[in-house]
């Protein structure tokens, strides 16, 4: 699934095409919508909240989307090959020389921008906004302790805490804090927790290559996602990878690295047991 950053990168860059265009053609492909059209409408601007994107249009409407596992929206020129097969396609925007398309997009709802709160008010802080303040950090900060016994990469996917987090930098944020994901959560500093979060986002929120360790080559941007066969990005150890989930604030089991040389904490393949603190 699209880490926060990935989709605010998505809305920045559509937001650059279509800000201030006037619709020229509009099509949506989803049988809910198959009868609207924005032809004639203004392109006022794109928010995300976490891994949710809003187009904002004159007129008071706001098209939603999630991108959830596969979904993307793609820039090109009207007439141009697409990139995905065309039945992918649910909704092309067109203002200006300019297409938009987004390709399995999903939870598709066009509604009044006034009330964009109802698709995203239950959610945490976006790690994200523009507007981050001490006191959306404190939210999150309060939010994230409030379930002390919970096991933290549970907690960190759960967007009703912090809205931004995937399953990369759900492990990443274990691995920096030195704790297994399945450690509970009131044996790390949750404000550290939360600052880490952000920063991660933050550093990656302009560019498409997501590094955690501040490397951008190839194969050397993580510490241990999705390093089963390279081993720690750290002390080269085996990285160990196992199911984490389901969860009340989770949709399903998700495959989680971690090193047990660096990390301590319960984790799956030790039964349980704490892996020990060898760091």
């Amino acid at each position: 699934m699209p880490e926060g950053d990935t989709v605010f990168l998505a809305g920045q860059k559509v937001g650059r095409a279509l800000t201030g265009r006037v619709l020229t053609r509009t099509d949506f492909r989803h049988p809910a919508l198959a009868t609207a059209d924005l032809t004639g409408s203004t392109l006022l601007g794109v928010r995300t909240v976490g891994k949710h994107l809003f187009f904002r249009f004159s007129g008071g409407l706001s098209l939603h989307s999630h991108l959830k596992m596969d979904g993307a929206w793609e820039i090109s020129r009207p007439g141009a090959r697409w990139r995905h097969p065309a039945h992918h396609a649910r909704v092309v925007l067109e203002a200006g020389g300019v297409q938009v398309v987004g390709f399995r997009v999903h939870d598709l709802e066009l509604l009044p921008t006034a009330e964009e709160s109802r698709l995203v008010g239950h959610l945490g802080p976006d790690l994200l906004d523009p507007q981050w303040s001490t006191e959306h950090e404190a939210r999150a900060i309060a939010a994230l302790a409030a379930e002390p016994a919970r096991e933290l990469g549970l907690a960190l996917l759960d967007q009703r805490v912090m809205a931004g987090v995937g399953n990369l930098y759900k492990c990443e944020i274990c691995f920096l804090l030195g704790v297994t994901p399945w450690t509970p959560v009131s044996e790390v500093d949750p404000a550290a927790a939360v600052r880490l979060a952000r920063k991660l986002l933050l550093a990656n929120a302009w560019r498409h290559e997501q590094s955690t360790t501040g490397d951008l080559t190839r194969g050397r941007r993580n510490w241990v996602y999705e390093r089963t066969r390279q081993g720690c990005f750290r002390c080269g150890t085996r990285v160990q990878v196992a199911g984490q989930g389901r969860d009340p604030g989770d949709v399903q089991a998700r495959p989680t690295w971690f090193c047990p040389r660096c990390q301590r904490g319960p984790s799956p393949q030790l039964h349980g047991r704490a892996v020990p603190d060898a760091r």
